[in-house]
């Protein structure tokens, strides 16, 4: 058997070897494949690119010579090399405040380094645009982790600010929209906040001037929805650093539109 080279069986009996590839006392997997001489190509090019230090990211994707090597592994190999540190996910750390976290050879995604922990053992997965982990057997979106929420519009309810939708770090977004059912207007500088909800559509419950005031409009609406017999799981807003007393105040002042009370049938 080839250096670095296992054969394995799956459970119907299929053959196929597995590369791993010793490095600073640390066994590294490199991938499964069908053959051994696929898989001894993987060891004896990954052994290269650790031994050369002209081998850097990104322009390492794209050398023909370390193509054999899934990208995710030459991040994982050279992360190792650089810095020292073994992650199981294709992160590279790019200085003491923030690491990069490689979706393709071509998107790179920047986080800080206070999610170094969480992304590296949660791999980040994509469908059409949308970011998700799988976190306990749930998709979570990587947009929930700044309190974004799933239905938001970019450009609407949150934003880049600095125009990057691959900066991820948390001075880069910028949740604009935090709570359910509100959205921001700005009418020449002056800001108010529209609160709906939907029922057969969007409904217009009220504009605000202050988000919390929208934001428990919003709950007001949900409660008189239900009151009105409308089965379904609206969620409601939950508003930090208010007394139950204090929110109660808000809830007994804030009036939701006559025109909701009256498509709801309470006067």
């Amino acid at each position: 058997m080839a250096s670095g080279v296992y054969k394995a069986q799956k459970k119907d009996g299929t053959v196929y070897y597995r590369a791993n590839i010793h490095y600073h006392a640390k066994h590294v997997s490199l991938g499964s494949y069908a053959t051994q001489a696929q898989a001894a190509e993987v060891y004896t090019k990954a052994r290269a690119l650790l031994d050369d230090p002209s081998a850097t990211l990104p322009h390492v994707f794209f050398q023909q010579e370390y193509a054999a090597i899934p990208y995710d592994k030459i991040v994982i190999l050279l992360n190792f090399r650089d810095n020292g540190m073994y992650l199981g996910t294709p992160i590279y750390l790019k200085s003491a405040h923030y690491f990069v976290y490689y979706l393709s050879p071509e998107i790179e995604l920047k986080f800080d380094n206070d999610d170094l922990f969480y992304y590296s053992s949660h791999r980040i997965l994509r469908r059409g645009g949308h970011l998700y982990t799988n976190d306990y057997g749930m998709q979570v979106s990587l947009l929930s982790r700044y309190g974004i929420k799933n239905y938001a519009v970019a450009g609407v309810d949150y934003e880049f600010v600095n125009g990057d939708p691959t900066d991820l770090r948390y001075a880069n977004v910028r949740n604009i929209n935090p709570y359910y059912g509100v959205s921001r207007i700005d009418n020449n500088g002056r800001i108010s906040y529209l609160t709906r909800i939907h029922i057969n559509g969007n409904y217009q419950i009220g504009i605000y001037n202050s988000e919390t005031e929208a934001a428990i409009a919003y709950n007001q609406a949900v409660d008189l929805a239900k009151a009105a017999g409308i089965d379904r799981n609206y969620p409601t807003n939950y508003i930090a650093g208010l007394s139950a007393s204090e929110y109660a105040n808000i809830y007994t002042r804030i009036r939701v539109s006559r025109a909701y009370r009256e498509y709801l049938g309470i006067s």
